[in-house]
């Protein structure tokens, strides 16, 4: 087999794995990476139950900002240092614990389930003018004066979490 033939073929297999492996992956692509919390070991050594635990960590994704925007009668451009958006998610969590029978029999485990919900943010701005007014064709082409203005644009934040609490036998 000829080294071109070989080095598509590896391109090749390569290429599929990294398909097969972003498929099983579709946390990732939802902007959270599973975490699991190993606690069985605990469980062994004691002899009993121990809650269990799963995490959700956000994968933050930055994004492009809206560039300053020239307006009629400003020296500056407007939205001088512009907002940053964020995508990513709220940290999820899956915990189950056992209850001692406190609720009755059918009551001995309680479970909570927060999945990552998507969260976008945009981070704080800045728009400034100067004291000088545009160059007035009337005063000979000579700026006039006014005062500075100063803003701070707000950060915004925006997301729909949820959790759901639950209890039963044996979760």
């Amino acid at each position: 087999m000829k080294s071109t033939t070989r080095g598509t073929l590896a391109a090749v297999i390569a290429g599929a794995a990294a398909a097969v492996g972003a498929a099983a992956t579709p946390a990732a692509a939802a902007g959270a990476v599973p975490v699991p919390v190993p606690l069985e070991g605990v469980s062994q050594s004691l002899g009993m139950e121990v809650p269990k635990a799963g995490l959700e960590v956000p994968l933050l994704t930055p994004g492009t900002p809206d560039g300053p925007r020239y307006v009629t009668g400003r020296l500056l451009p407007d939205r001088t240092l512009p907002r940053l958006p964020v995508k990513g998610a709220l940290p999820g969590a899956g915990l189950r614990a056992p209850l001692p029978q406190l609720l009755g029999d059918h009551f001995d485990h309680v479970g909570v389930d927060a999945p990552a919900s998507d969260l976008r943010t945009l981070g704080p701005g800045l728009n400034v003018d100067g004291p000088l007014t545009a160059p007035n064709p009337h005063n000979f082409g000579l700026p006039g004066l006014k005062l500075p203005q100063a803003g701070v644009l707000a950060p915004a934040l925006r997301t729909v979490a949820g959790a759901n609490l639950s209890s039963g036998p044996g979760l």
